[in-house]
């Protein structure tokens, strides 16, 4: 692979810059795309745009950035944030303090604005290969631990799968969070954290094995309707989704549960009726951990209350010792306390229904 360092003007820079959104943004008289498939979305925030700012009109040096040779013109590798932030200032999108008063590019003096624009960028030019670009553009990325592990798969597995997956999953109001979605799952669209959810449920967590078989494909359709069929299912298994529960609901990987309980035979009006009991239940620790429980029968999701050590010293001095179960004598450290009635059978987390017992008739109770 051909790398060669060049000095760019910011006046080249921006000269021809349009920024059509989430469409596409084209810098350096229209020949640098500043946002290729494997680029993120625009996230610098407003301190760390205006620090671009700052560091040309002071003329310290601006971090190298890269660019690669495609067909007549370039492709922005590494620097997005830093590019977008300068043709942003200087088409007027912004203002920056200058002296203690904010300033547009516009509103500064003709030599203040004459410097600026002929501040020369650092610019690292490769050709080669598409695995070659794309090898070098994972390895700079890993450097600056910037990137989301998505965005890095999204690097390495660019193409028209890629395109169309993220017109349903990372672009800003996508699909994937419409309809009431949003309320269920965690995850920025632009990082790519929806895009690797729905990848992560979907492929069984094997999300490179994925991408690399369906790179090529058309579209991400297959993807797309997988998503929807989960939330389909919820929606007809948990209709209840308003107000206080989302917060109980929100971000529960719900595709795992959807590819494991997709075919039980589910009441949607008595799992209601078992969310608001567990929802009242004082023993319940953890009301995330309801929905899980309800599919699964598996208590420990729901974090019960257990017995403090104060009590756990009382019932032990109280019986001297000795398991109930097996007659033998333990010291504390040796047993553990457990419900006589247990949480299943309406029994609660107090002394009177404390017993302590041994590690072994314990953890063999009732099949524990």
């Amino acid at each position: 692979m051909k790398i060669q360092l060049q000095g760019i003007s910011v006046k080249e820079l921006v000269e021809g810059y349009v920024d059509n959104a989430e469409e596409g943004v084209v810098g350096y008289r229209g020949k640098l795309n500043i946002r290729p498939a494997f680029q993120r979305e625009f996230i610098y925030n407003g301190k760390q745009r205006n620090e671009v700012i700052n560091t040309i009109r002071k003329d310290f040096p601006l971090n190298t950035m890269y660019w690669a040779v495609a067909g007549d013109g370039f492709e922005l590798m590494d620097g997005q944030q830093r590019t977008i932030s300068i043709c942003q200032y200087v088409q007027g999108d912004f203002s920056v303090e200058f002296d203690g008063s904010p300033m547009f590019f516009n509103n500064l003096t003709y030599e203040k604005q004459q410097q600026i624009l002929n501040y020369e960028l650092s610019v690292y030019i490769c050709e080669g290969t598409e695995s070659e670009k794309l090898d070098w553009f994972r390895i700079i990325n890993i450097a600056s631990v910037e990137l989301t592990d998505q965005e890095l798969r999204n690097a390495i597995y660019t193409g028209s799968w890629l395109v169309d997956a993220k017109r349903w999953f990372s672009k800003s109001g996508a699909p994937a969070v419409q309809d009431g979605r949003d309320r269920l799952v965690k995850g920025t669209l632009n990082r790519q954290e929806v895009l690797e959810t729905a990848l992560d449920w979907f492929s069984g967590g094997k999300i490179e094995d994925y991408m690399s078989k369906h790179q090529h494909d058309k579209d991400a359709q297959e993807l797309w309707q997988y998503w929807q069929e989960v939330f389909d299912w919820v929606k007809r298994v948990f209709p209840n989704q308003e107000g206080a529960r989302t917060k109980y609901m929100k971000g529960l990987p719900w595709g795992r549960f959807y590819n494991d309980h997709k075919n039980d035979k589910l009441n949607a009006a008595e799992l209601e009726q078992e969310i608001l009991r567990l929802i009242g239940d004082d023993e319940v620790g953890n009301k995330r951990g309801i929905y899980e429980y309800l599919l699964t029968g598996v208590e420990k999701t729901l974090n019960l209350r257990t017995f403090d050590e104060k009590t756990k010293l009382k019932i032990y001095q109280k019986q001297e010792g000795i398991c109930p179960v097996c007659k033998k004598h333990f010291e504390i450290g040796e047993m553990e306390a457990d419900h006589i009635i247990p949480w299943s059978k309406d029994g609660k987390t107090i002394p009177e229904n404390c017993q302590m017992l041994c590690k072994m008739d314990n953890r063999t109770k009732s099949g524990k």
